[in-house]
């Protein structure tokens, strides 16, 4: 198949996008796809000849690259492209997508899992993996989803959705309870968050979450151990454990730096902890409408208690992700994975478009 893989664009999640999607394009290359890597914002720069010829490009598009420590600097970023311009769609990308059978989605963050790629991908006819548009801006925006773990009777953390400006940090300081989780609301990969244990760490947390437009999720902090559970087609996989080398919790660098964390997968929980969340995170991905895969959090209390975090419509597929672990426990090499991912789109697709 001619498939195009969407990376990059515009999100602070935009380095976890290339590593992602450099390794699923050299795995459908591997099986044979006529597979091609694109930067959604940069897009096609330098070609020569028909754009359908790309597909055939020996090195698929593939540039090498670093995932860093840091999340990218999007001003240098948009500085990058030539001509400028407001699209989040570089040169020719829409036209190539066109061109494809499917677009394989390794896009993280807000551009990619916030439902608009997908919206425009349905305007204009191109097949693409995962979730539909709407189910995906659900699943993006915590509080929404917060919403329907309630509903579900999915135990989740005490919570609160909070639009404020820099004027109101210390009546906000003053009257979130402590220790707590503060997030963006529709932020990944760790970043856009802290777990602030002091009124000064929450002030400081308040301030720096203003950079990403100061619309939150305050909740309850939960200690306990960090488990996730994949959800493929119609099952979920098993759990993994996740344990930061650093002993702080499972942060940007701890996700995506080899070393960062050790990552037990199967998890060492019971049975009867994993099909709880397993099943949890099967019914949430089911509500909400999602297709293809899914990857949920959880916290597991000291009491063995499992707590729903939130739910990830287009999870990391580096070699230091989360869902490729799951798949190879449930005897599923990285390439198996990336051709579900595909088939079950495909799927998917039918009548939608």
């Amino acid at each position: 198949m001619k498939i195009v893989v969407l990376c990059g664009g515009l999100s602070p999640e935009r380095n976890v996008s290339l590593a992602s999607g450099r390794e699923i394009c050299r795995a459908l290359r591997r099986r044979g796809h006529r597979a091609v890597l694109v930067d959604m914002f940069l897009g096609v720069e330098e070609r020569e000849g028909e754009l359908s010829a790309l597909f055939d490009a020996p090195d698929g598009l593939i540039q090498e690259g670093s995932l860093g420590e840091q999340e990218p600097d999007l001003a240098a970023v948009r500085a990058q492209r030539r001509g400028g311009g407001a699209s989040l769609f570089g040169r020719d990308v829409l036209e190539i997508c066109t061109l494809a059978d499917i677009v394989f989605l390794a896009l993280h963050g807000a551009c990619g899992e916030d439902g608009r790629v997908q919206a425009t991908f349905d305007l204009l006819g191109i097949p693409y993996t995962g979730a539909g548009y709407l189910s995906s801006a659900m699943a993006m925006d915590k509080a929404q989803t917060k919403h329907v773990m309630e509903r579900l009777r999915i135990p989740t953390p005490s919570w609160r959705e909070i639009t404020y400006t820099e004027a109101e940090i210390p009546a906000l300081t003053a009257e979130i309870p402590l220790p707590c989780a503060v997030k963006c609301i529709n932020g990944g990969s760790s970043l856009g968050m802290a777990l602030p244990e002091t009124a000064g760490e929450l002030e400081a947390a308040l301030f720096a979450l203003l950079r990403y437009g100061g619309h939150i999720v305050a909740e309850e902090k939960i200690r306990g151990r960090d488990i996730t559970v994949g959800v493929l087609g119609d099952r979920y996989l098993p759990a993994v454990e996740m344990i930061p080398k650093s002993g702080a919790y499972f942060d940007y660098v701890s996700k995506y730096q080899v070393g960062g964390a050790s990552e037990l997968c199967p998890a060492p929980i019971t049975d009867e902890q994993w099909r709880m969340m397993g099943e949890q995170a099967l019914v949430l991905h089911q509500t909400l409408g999602l297709t293809v895969y899914s990857r949920t959090d959880f916290i597991l209390d000291g009491a063995g208690n499992p707590w729903c975090l939130e739910i990830n419509t287009l999870p990391g597929m580096t070699a230091a992700s989360l869902l490729p672990k799951e798949a190879a426990a449930a005897g599923m090499c990285y390439e198996d994975l990336c051709e579900e991912i595909v088939h079950l789109s495909i799927e998917a697709r039918k009548g939608s478009i």
